[in-house]
C-alpha cells in the first residue's frame, strides 16, 4: 500500500462499494455456476472486461437484458429469470462495522461513492442498506454513463468534487481501478474487504 502524502487541504475519501463497504460476491458464485470453467481471477476480471459488463455498468441495457446476455456468453443455462435472481441475492448488504466507521470518517472529511453500478443492485442499496444518505455525493457508473478503470471517469468525478487530484484518498478492491485512480493523481487504497479498508484508515491515521 502506497503512503498517503500529506497535503495542506483536507481530503475527500472516495469509497468503492461492492467488496470494500458492501457485501458483493460474485465471483466464488460464478466460479460455482461456470462448474470449473471459470478460475477465480477469470471470474474476476468477467466483471472488469466483460463487454456485457460495460453496458451494464453504463446503463445502456437492462439488469434483465444483462442477465441474458450473461446466461448466453457464459453457457451457464440458468435463463434469464433465474439468472437476475442469482445477480440480486449475491448482493448482501454492508458489512458489520461500516456504518460506524462511515460516520466517524464524515465528522472530519467529505465522504463519496465512485461504483460500478446497475439499476438492479442501486435500487436494492437505496432500499435496504441504509448507506448512501451517509456520503456527500454518489457517482455510479449507470448514472453517469462512465464506469472505472476508465480514466474519464476519475476525471468526471475530481471535476465535480471540486478538489486537487492529490486531494483525493480512494478506496477500491479491483488492482486496475486503483492504477487508473493513481495514473489521475489520486491517492489510492487497494482494500479487498472492509477489514482492509479499517486497516488502510488506521495506517493513514484518518482518525487520528
Amino acid at each position: 500500500m502506497q503512503s498517503l502524502t500529506q497535503h495542506s487541504s483536507r481530503p475527500v475519501l472516495v469509497f468503492d462499494l461492492g467488496g470494500v463497504l458492501v457485501d458483493w460476491n460474485g465471483i466464488d458464485p460464478l466460479m460455482a455456476l461456470s462448474q470449473g470453467r471459470l478460475e477465480r481471477e477469470q471470474a474476476r476480471r468477467f466483471w472488469m472486461e466483460t463487454p456485457e459488463v460495460a453496458l451494464l455498468d453504463t446503463g445502456r441495457v437492462t439488469p434483465a437484458e444483462f442477465a441474458r446476455l450473461m446466461d448466453e456468453r457464459l453457457q451457464l443455462g440458468l435463463g434469464q429469470d433465474r439468472m437476475l435472481q442469482a445477480l440480486d441475492d449475491w448482493l448482501q448488504g454492508p458489512y458489520p462495522g461500516v456504518h460506524k466507521l462511515l460516520q466517524q470518517l464524515g465528522a472530519h472529511y467529505r465522504l463519496a461513492v465512485l461504483s460500478n453500478n446497475n439499476a438492479l443492485h442501486w435500487g436494492k442499496i437505496e432500499r435496504q442498506f441504509d448507506i448512501l444518505p451517509l456520503f456527500e455525493t454518489c457517482f455510479a457508473s449507470h448514472h453517469m454513463g462512465l464506469r472505472k478503470p476508465d480514466l474519464a471517469v476519475y476525471h468526471h468525478v475530481q471535476q465535480a468534487l471540486q478538489v486537487a487530484a492529490a486531494d483525493i484518498i480512494f478506496f477500491d478492491d479491483n488492482i486496475e481501478c486503483i492504477h487508473s485512480a493513481t495514473q489521475a493523481g489520486w491517492q489510492a487504497c487497494h482494500t479487498v474487504g472492509f477489514d482492509a479498508v479499517r486497516q488502510a484508515v488506521q495506517a493513514h491515521r484518518l482518525l487520528e
